[in-house]
């Protein structure tokens, strides 16, 4: 009895509907476009935070760098100034990584050597915005690169200063298409490198391509690119996560001996772990999911307005309709939950309509920012259950304005 009360009721929402389906679509799109800026936005949010978890996930949460900068600016005085570090140079770089002993961890140090190299292959050439890096044996381990072909460096390769490089997956794109490209000989700054592996294609973050690059063994580099004042890299990879505190600990205090400070100087270098640095990007990322719920709730509180305004403009070019119905026998509440379904219907529609559109702008938007596009199946429940929430509100008042019309006065309006 219950399921047929509710289907005729849906037949007579569906047709109140037609019957008005200019002012409907209407405020089905008002609804639409409050929930697409919901979607639209948490969509994009939530693209985001894939990237950047897929960006430095790769690297593990228990690896740690020591950098020139920890990248934030201290307090001074009450005021906010940045410090300037000294770099860290190549014996300081050394004297860590042989001074630095924790129990199964392994060290790694590395430079940019320069970001416009030209790179040459037979009679054709890169443009000059490839960047060249001096690594060692552990660089990808620690940076969690791996090859889609051929090999990482060795000890032999490192130790004796071989001229082998890994380059970027982009290469097979490009300068080496249409060839195998492991043992082929690239020219760099006229020195030439035989290639031993190809990386895994890694994308572009924030508009830097990462797969346009060359590792190169770090002295080589170094006879290459002798630019003074060459800052150098350390990352420590712990193979147990729960000591990574201690190990820190320990590299820290290694560092501040290498670079002899007192013990109330400040460090003059940074220490960022892995899973400190996603931790403070993604809680960035916290407030464009502020933003996109006061946009959607400020453009829904207007949708809600708009619904409401509609059913009771509906109750009233229906007063005699009603008043038919209850002189029929109709009780109060059959008429309250007809109206009650007529309004879900619209607020479910529009909220449908604003999950599709939401969800393809937000796609439109990942792709042309190069963003790893999930199915933001939170915002989707959110824009649902919002949508749920405005029929409800919105269509309260009317349904209770239609259940208590008196059916005599109801029967007299013209």
């Amino acid at each position: 009895m219950m399921r047929n009360l509710l289907k005729e009721n849906i037949k007579i929402a569906f047709g109140s509907i037609k019957t008005q389906i200019l002012r409907t679509t209407l405020t089905i799109l008002i609804i639409a476009i409050g929930i697409t800026a919901l979607v639209g936005i948490l969509t994009v949010v939530s693209a985001l935070e894939n990237t950047i978890s897929s960006d430095f996930a790769s690297m593990g949460a228990n690896t740690f760098n020591i950098n020139r900068y920890e990248n934030t600016i201290k307090k001074h005085g009450g005021e906010e100034r940045e410090i300037i570090n000294p770099i860290i140079s190549y014996p300081e770089a050394v004297a860590f990584k042989n001074k630095y002993s924790f129990p199964l961890s392994q060290t790694s140090l590395s430079f940019k050597a320069t970001s416009t190299a030209e790179v040459k292959f037979d009679s054709e050439k890169t443009d000059p915005e490839i960047s060249v890096l001096g690594v060692d044996e552990y660089f990808m381990t620690n940076s969690g690169l791996e090859t889609s072909q051929g090999r990482n460096f060795n000890n032999f390769d490192i130790s004796n200063n071989n001229y082998v490089c890994v380059v970027g997956s982009d290469f097979e794109k490009g300068l080496l298409k249409d060839v195998n490209p492991i043992n082929k000989t690239i020219s760099i700054r006229g020195a030439r490198f035989k290639v031993i592996g190809i990386l895994k294609e890694k994308g572009s973050t924030f508009g830097n391509s990462q797969d346009l690059r060359v590792l190169i063994p770090i002295q080589v580099a170094r006879s290459l690119f002798t630019a003074p004042n060459i800052n150098y890299s350390l990352s420590v990879m712990v193979n147990n996560k729960e000591f990574l505190d201690q190990a820190t600990d320990n590299a820290i205090s290694s560092m501040r001996s290498i670079r002899k400070l007192s013990p109330v100087k400040d460090n003059n270098f940074g220490v960022v772990r892995s899973d400190d640095l996603i931790n403070r990007i993604l809680s960035i990322t916290q407030y464009l999911g502020w933003a996109s719920w006061v946009i959607g709730i400020i453009t829904i509180l207007g949708s809600s307005i708009a619904l409401m305004n509609i059913m009771i403009v509906s109750v009233t070019e229906r007063t005699r309709e009603i008043g038919v119905r209850k002189a029929l026998g109709a009780k109060r509440s059959t008429v309250a939950v007809q109206f009650f379904i007529e309004t879900l219907l619209i607020g479910q529609i529009g909220g449908l309509a604003g999950i599709i559109f939401g969800i393809l702008i937000g796609y439109g938007i990942a792709t042309a920012l190069s963003f790893v596009f999930v199915i933001p199946w939170e915002a989707i429940m959110a824009a649902f259950l919002t949508s749920f929430v405005v029929a409800i509100v919105s269509g309260l008042y009317p349904a209770i304005k239609a259940a208590k019309l008196d059916p005599i006065e109801a029967l007299r309006y013209e």
